[in-house]
C-alpha cells in the first residue's frame, strides 16, 4: 500500500499505523484520541459554530478556519487550521479525530482537497473497528474535504 499520495505528516501517521499489528492500531487510534486538542474556547461552548458530522456514532463536531501562510499577506487563506469536539467518553471518533487533526492541520487547502477519500481504510483498521465506525472517519474526512472545497479561492 503506498502512501505517496498523501500529505508528509499524514503519510508518517499511516505508516506508523501499517507498520503494526491489529490489536496495536487500536492501541495507536486510542493515543491519538488522548493528544485530540480541545477547541480554542470562543467554540467550546458553541456548537452551533461547528458541523455536526452525523455519520459518527458518537457526537463529533468540526469546523475549519484559514489563516495566511509563511509569508503570505494577511487575508490570504493559505492555512487551513481545523477543530473538534468529540466526547472524552468516546476514543474511537476522538481517535479518528485526532489522526486527522494530527495529518491535516495548518495544510493548504489544495493538499487536503487532494487527500484521497479512501485514506482512513489505509489505517488499516477495517477489521478491528467496526464498517458503522469506519464510516464514520470517512465522513469526517468528506466533510473537511466540503468545507475546504467551499472556502473563497485565492488568486
Amino acid at each position: 500500500m503506498t502512501t505517496s499520495a498523501l500529505p508528509a505528516a499524514l503519510a508518517e501517521i499511516v505508516d506508523d499505523f501499517q507498520a503494526l499489528e491489529e490489536a496495536e492500531r487500536l492501541q495507536l487510534l486510542l493515543e491519538f484520541s488522548r493528544e485530540l486538542p480541545d477547541p480554542p474556547a470562543r467554540l467550546q461552548d458553541h456548537p452551533e459554530l461547528m458541523e455536526q458530522v452525523v455519520e459518527c456514532q458518537s457526537p463529533l463536531f468540526l469546523t475549519i478556519e484559514t489563516e495566511p501562510g509563511d509569508g503570505q499577506p494577511a487575508g490570504s487563506a493559505e492555512r487551513v487550521r481545523l477543530f473538534f469536539k468529540a466526547p472524552p467518553e468516546a476514543p474511537t471518533t476522538r481517535g479518528f479525530a485526532g489522526v486527522l487533526h494530527e495529518g491535516l492541520d495548518g495544510l493548504s487547502p489544495a493538499e487536503i482537497l487532494a487527500v484521497p477519500d479512501d485514506m482512513p481504510e489505509q489505517l488499516g483498521l477495517t477489521r478491528a473497528i467496526t464498517p458503522l465506525r469506519m464510516r464514520g472517519m470517512t465522513a469526517m474526512l468528506g466533510r473537511i474535504k466540503r468545507k475546504v472545497a467551499e472556502l473563497p479561492q485565492q488568486g
